[in-house]
């Protein structure tokens, strides 16, 4: 049987010490910060389309592309091969691998070049 806890409080925190003192022989345990949230999500793509729209420095890609292009600035590993067209597209690294913090950088990263390009947000920034 696999049980997950959130590490919210310590009640949390003393029931997973319980289910590992329970635990079987071999049993495996996996600590991991949080993944990014759906609304994390769905508020970078927002982002990157309004990027696309506004095409700083004559720079004219999808979203996609505009991910790939952040996330690489943010040192995470990011690749490109050519596709049949011989025009480059990416491939590897997922945003939805990200912890919500690494979300957050990247979230905020964006917003940054944004604000340099003088992109109109679809949506108010907090």
């Amino acid at each position: 049987m696999t049980q997950t806890v959130w590490l919210r409080g310590e009640y949390q925190r003393r029931l997973a010490h319980q289910l590992i003192d329970k635990a079987p022989q071999d049993a495996v345990v996996k600590i991991s910060a949080a993944k990014r949230s759906d609304d994390q999500n769905a508020k970078m793509w927002a982002m990157l389309s309004d990027i696309s729209r506004a095409a700083p420095e004559d720079r004219h890609h999808i979203p996609e592309v505009w991910k790939c292009i952040f996330m690489a600035a943010l040192g995470h590993e990011v690749m490109f091969t050519m596709g049949l067209n011989d025009q480059p597209f990416p491939v590897g690294f997922k945003t939805s691998k990200l912890t919500k913090a690494q979300m957050s950088d990247l979230i905020e990263f964006v917003y940054a070049y944004g604000a340099q390009h003088n992109v109109q947000w679809s949506e108010e920034h907090e």
